[in-house]
């Protein structure tokens, strides 16, 4: 599951944070707020570097706030303890900002060159690999229980997900601006 940078765009990462990326702006940070400090202090630069990185987190989700007709599912590859396994979560309130929350060490945010919301999320057993999809209009109740069945399962399929749930990355790409791969038709995907 290795992506090349050039086929995703990044919302927000905390995966490779380099203190050395970071260095400039610190000292830059010391001086405009005279702040009698040493900028070649690497604790003061790390605390800077990710309370600095949090804040923007904090910008993405303001950005995203996009509140969608239905639910979002997450569809999460779990790397456990004790092997991968498949699961799912709701985002009952439909808005993408509710997708840029994690409970795990380092996560990256990002939409990949199909138009999905993916994220991969670092822990002390393993990665995680999640999928954010919104559900379609006039989805049933029954086809989305059948969908969380097959994802718990670990049966569910491409098609399956697809077949009722939608890519985020077209809303996503409205707000920051870049270009996004058309999403191919039903009879284009027939062919």
């Amino acid at each position: 599951m290795n992506r090349q940078p050039s086929e995703r765009h990044i919302i927000w990462s905390n995966l490779s944070l380099d203190v050395d990326d970071w260095r400039e702006a610190y000292k830059e940070f010391l001086e405009a707020n005279e702040i009698d400090a040493d900028p070649n202090d690497e604790n003061g630069l790390y605390e800077y570097m990710v309370e600095t990185n949090d804040e923007y987190l904090t910008d993405e989700r303001l950005n995203l706030d996009v509140r969608l007709s239905q639910p979002i599912i997450v569809i999460g590859d779990l790397g456990l303890w004790n092997g991968r396994r498949s699961g799912y979560k709701m985002i009952d309130s439909g808005n993408i900002k509710d997708c840029l929350f994690s409970d795990t060490d380092y996560t990256e945010w990002y939409v990949d060159k199909y138009g999905d919301l993916r994220a991969d999320a670092v822990h002390h057993d393993g990665t995680n690999h999640y999928l954010y999809r919104a559900f379609k209009d006039g989805v049933s109740d029954t086809q989305k229980e059948n969908l969380q069945y097959k994802i718990y399962c670990g049966k569910a399929t491409r098609a399956d997900i697809t077949r009722v749930t939608k890519r985020l990355g077209d809303e996503i790409a409205k707000v920051y601006g870049f270009p996004i791969p058309k999403q191919r038709t039903a009879a284009e995907l027939s062919r």
